[in-house]
């Protein structure tokens, strides 16, 4: 049986109300997947599901706000997404763009950028470092815009920046390779100072990472919710932190 909308809103604040306080992930990683089979499904181009997935991502920062996460950070662009067909490729980059700006003037949104910029088109990495700047000063939710984003990438070059910084330093590779310690290659990651997620959410029913905070997310929670990344609604949002607060994390131990 299909649920109204007034039955919904009901819901949505039963299990916000549920929610407690204490569980409350400071940040959640979401991998926003299955705009193009969405797209397909309803009869609408590639293009029209990445905008209708561009469109949900407000939606996904303002609940976020009212429940007291602080960071997010969103998977909009992989490194494997920059094999897709040139058009739609073009396509989805300008919606980012656009998208990503739309969040910087809203003012609500402290934005930062990971990923591998240099694989994307000049003037796209131009507005995306504009749009940035425009955030510097804001207080409010965190957001990290992953674009241009691959796990494995994100390690070499964090070892990479290493490596130099240790050779600027005088020291030998042997030297180096006696020393180094997780948190040396940690501290050059594109989220350095910024805590691991806790809860990592994947849209769409894929049950896997994909490459997403490979590194960060080694004691994360996972959530795989059903719903296309378009369809996702502020309910689901809700049942994956109610799951997350009733599991209770041993971080290894």
């Amino acid at each position: 049986m299909r649920l109204t909308n007034g039955l919904y809103r009901l819901y949505e604040k039963h299990l916000a109300a549920a929610l407690p306080r204490s569980a409350i992930p400071r940040h959640v990683g979401v991998i926003l997947d299955g705009n193009r089979r969405w797209a397909r499904e309803v009869g609408l181009t590639p293009a029209a599901g990445h905008q209708r997935g561009a469109d949900k991502i407000k939606d996904l920062l303002g609940w976020s706000e009212e429940v007291g996460v602080g960071l997010v950070t969103l998977w909009l662009l992989s490194t494997d997404n920059l094999r897709r067909d040139p058009a739609e490729l073009h396509d989805l980059v300008a919606i980012i763009e656009d998208a990503v700006d739309r969040l910087a003037a809203s003012g609500r949104f402290h934005l930062r950028l990971v990923g591998a910029l240099d694989v994307l088109p000049d003037a796209t990495q131009e507005r995306l470092r504009r749009a940035e700047a425009r955030t510097g000063s804001v207080r409010g939710l965190a957001v990290n815009i992953a674009i241009g984003y691959g796990g494995r990438r994100e390690i070499a070059d964090a070892v990479r920046d290493l490596l130099r910084e240790k050779a600027a330093a005088g020291l030998t590779l042997e030297q180096v390779a006696d020393r180094i310690e997780p948190e040396d290659i940690e501290s050059h990651l594109y989220t350095a100072g910024q805590p691991d997620p806790d809860l990592v959410i994947r849209t769409s029913g894929e049950q896997r990472l994909g490459g997403f905070l490979l590194w960060q997310s080694a004691h994360s929670e996972f959530y795989f919710c059903e719903a296309y990344w378009p369809d996702f609604r502020k309910v689901d949002f809700l049942r994956a932190l109610r799951s997350y607060a009733a599991r209770e994390r041993r971080h290894g131990r």
